[in-house]
């Protein structure tokens, strides 16, 4: 029977995801012969046999698929067959332009929690147990292709046992590149405990603090349920009021502290284990330290094998916070930085090349992208005719890189203004540009001068600069998410952005698609008494919107309230802003929820929190021109609050009001311009009841609604709109 040849070249998430041993075990089964490696590219097959069994083989490669690996391109060229006999795994090629992906870091897989847990097997309780579906993969690659040399493994020469399980086609870590044993492989350290990890839950059981180190970083652990414990680190962290994690053993634990619907459990148990936003049930069993004024809680599942030893031997649900000072990066080298705050450390010899968070997830929506999902590129609606660096923003900074249609979205990096967290930005951009392979020739940054992002981008030399205004790079982001490039209806809301006019917006309406934006409308422009000091302490916008206001949020700043209000009147020190989270602020400092912050958009949290969402009526608010009176809702809540309403059915109005004002303003964008698409974006609209008012009031209306899903839509997500917009306009 005549025999056929084909070379394919296979792009996508296809090293380290335990694809070439997939190829082998396809190739085998249908009598194929060839070979598969890695290159800097990707893989790159070849194969003979029968042309049935060749049209098999094509067939099957995409849809039979490891669940880790993600096929973007298949190229197959047609050859005449050579007379190779069997089929072989051949050493990774070097050299050419690295054009491969790399796969994000994926929780322990079921196959390997049998072995974790199974006192017959080598690998009993050995908590680095992994394999090709499941285990670090991003934050221990140093370069490309993904071999075991390239990688934070490469001190870890393997024992016979597992040179044998890498060299066998038939067993599932065959090359898989962080294979190891007790024998061989990393090793726990608590101190000079002769059992770290009987030490650890000993620690943890009696109230300490303990630093625990994971895929990407260290962690904070104290019993979730130890009030004194999670109260103890609270202080030792300076971390006031901003919740903390919890890690749960199962969905037992996980259903027994919160309302976990169908939803909530697929993104629990997904091989990307994020930190999922769940509705908290009365008297869960957590200490109130934990997670202050919400009621909610971030629960997540283990993700390593330490992980579900810990969680097995506690019995019981721990607090797991990123192991760092105020502001700073997660730390990922050593603990050093965390001696002050931990009482023992529980580390290993495995280094962390890349330091990457925790993700966070609410409603199948991402709040934080990192751990589990980047570096996997997200797809975009163009294909740059240069390849893109967008620097992203101020605060919870990522940035992004792009080569052909392919964005590569790096982890959350964090606020800029702190010099390690700069220097991570800075190592991070370098790292991605080695890993992929990208050298930009065009740099997109944000309009505000002084953000250390544009600086950075400014202080590149042979780049062009594209500057992206900051709520235009919003809606593009949620085009991009949603594979679209306009013209649609944009509302931006969020707590600041420089505005082309010299004021601050944050209450935006825009007429926009990926290559410009017009501003249609925005929320009246009010004084920031203060400038960032009215975003710390939120009663000097209550001030500056109602300065004559009769409640107890004016008595409460009695001595500072008159020079406030002076300092708004006269423009002194108190640029205007449109900020939709700036109303917010307001709302909730006349409501009592909070005068002053100790983190980025608490107020806003908390009052969202507060309100009923049974409620379902709104308070009315004019525009003139599309230019909303916020004040009209403000003015609202002070009247139901003379009423004797209750305060969670007035922030409930304030919510649904400002919710039917978008609609209504959307309303009237549609009959100036024929646009039937509303894209909603800015970390406004991670506030969910606002959120889902506002969607369903457009639906309602016949608009067709586009929402963040795979990437923030607070500032995380800013880099992929600068990208797309500098793409398109240069050319893409």
């Amino acid at each position: 029977m005549s025999r056929v040849g084909r070379d394919l070249r296979v792009a996508g998430i296809v090293q380290g995801v335990g694809f070439r041993p997939y190829v082998h075990r396809l190739a085998t089964g249908l009598r194929l012969s060839g070979r598969v490696g890695n290159d800097v590219a990707g893989v790159f097959i070849e194969i003979e046999g029968t042309q049935e069994n060749v049209t098999e083989f094509l067939s099957a490669l995409p849809r039979d698929a490891p669940p880790p690996a993600r096929i973007d391109r298949v190229e197959v060229t047609t050859r005449a067959a050579r007379g190779a006999g069997g089929f072989e795994i051949v050493a990774s090629r070097g050299g050419g332009a690295n054009d491969a992906l790399v796969s994000a870091d994926f929780a322990t897989c079921a196959d390997c929690l049998r072995e974790l847990f199974d006192p017959a097997d080598r690998r009993y309780r050995y908590p680095f147990v992994n394999c090709t579906h499941c285990g670090p993969r991003f934050t221990i690659v140093r370069d490309v292709p993904y071999d075991r040399p390239r990688t934070t493994m490469a001190d870890f020469p393997m024992c016979a046992a597992c040179g044998a399980e890498y060299t066998d086609p038939t067993d599932r870590r065959f090359h898989a590149e962080p294979t190891c044993c007790p024998r061989c492989g990393p090793r726990l350290e608590l101190g000079g405990s002769t059992d770290p990890l009987g030490d650890a839950v000993t620690r943890l059981a009696d109230g300490q603090v303990l630093a625990i180190k994971g895929l990407g970083g260290f962690h904070l652990a104290v019993l979730a349920a130890h009030h004194t414990a999670a109260s103890v680190l609270r202080n030792r962290k300076h971390r006031a009021d901003k919740p903390f994690a919890v890690m749960v053993a199962d969905l037992r634990q996980a259903t027994a502290l919160c309302e976990v619907d169908e939803t909530g459990e697929r993104e629990l148990t997904s091989p990307r284990r994020p930190i999922v936003l769940l509705p908290r049930r009365p008297g869960a069993a957590v200490s109130p330290a934990v997670a202050p004024a919400t009621g909610e809680l971030g629960l997540m599942l283990p993700y390593t094998p330490l992980h579900h030893l810990l969680l097995r031997d506690l019995g019981e649900p721990i607090v797991l916070t990123s192991g760092n000072i105020p502001d700073e990066p997660i730390a990922h080298r050593n603990a050093d930085r965390l001696t002050g705050i931990a009482d023992a450390v529980l580390t290993h010899n495995r280094p962390i090349h890349v330091r990457a968070d925790d993700s966070v997830v609410r409603a199948g929506t991402v709040l934080r992208r990192s751990r589990g999902y980047a570096p996997e590129p997200l797809v975009l609606p163009l294909s740059c005719a240069q390849p893109v660096l967008a620097c992203g923003a101020e605060l919870k900074n990522t940035f992004c890189l792009t080569r052909d249609s392919h964005a590569f979205l790096s982890q959350h990096i964090g606020d800029l203004t702190d010099h390690e967290t700069y220097t991570s930005f800075t190592e991070s951009i370098q790292h991605f540009q080695r890993l992929f392979g990208i050298t930009p020739r065009v740099v997109a940054h944000d309009l505000h001068p002084d953000y250390l992002s544009t600086r950075y981008a400014t202080g590149l030399d042979d780049v062009d600069l594209v500057g992206v205004q900051h709520h235009h790079a919003h809606i593009a982001s949620c085009l991009a998410d949603n594979g679209e490039t306009g013209p649609v209806i944009g509302v931006a809301f969020d707590g600041t952005g420089y505005g082309p006019d010299g004021t601050i917006w944050g209450g935006e309406f825009l007429i926009a698609d990926l290559s410009g934006y017009e501003r249609a409308g925005h929320l009246r422009p009010v004084p920031m008494p203060g400038g960032d000091a009215a975003v710390r302490q939120p009663w000097r916008m209550a001030a500056a919107y109602l300065p004559d206001v009769d409640l107890p949020v004016a008595q409460r700043h009695t001595t500072q309230w008159a020079a406030v209000v002076t300092m708004a009147r006269n423009g002194v020190n108190a640029p205007l802003t449109s900020s939709a989270g700036r109303l917010f602020d307001a709302a909730a400092a006349l409501l009592g929820v909070r005068d002053e912050i100790t983190y980025e958009g608490q107020a806003a949290i908390e009052l969202e929190q507060c309100a009923d969402p049974s409620t379902s009526d709104g308070y009315p608010a004019g525009a003139d021109d599309l230019v909303v009176r916020g004040e009209d809702l403000l003015h609202a809540v002070v009247a139901d609050l003379h009423a004797g309403v209750d305060r969670a059915v007035i922030a409930a109005r304030f919510h649904n009001g400002l919710a039917d004002a978008v609609v209504t303003c959307c309303a009237r964008l549609r009959e100036n311009t024929g646009l039937k698409t509303v894209a909603l974006s800015g970390g406004v609209f991670q506030n969910a009841l606002l959120l889902r008012r506002t969607v369903a009031g457009l639906h309602r209306n016949g608009f067709r609604v586009l929402t963040h899903q795979r990437v923030p839509a607070n500032d995380g997500g800013i880099s992929l709109g600068q990208a797309a917009v500098a793409a398109r306009l240069t050319g893409g």
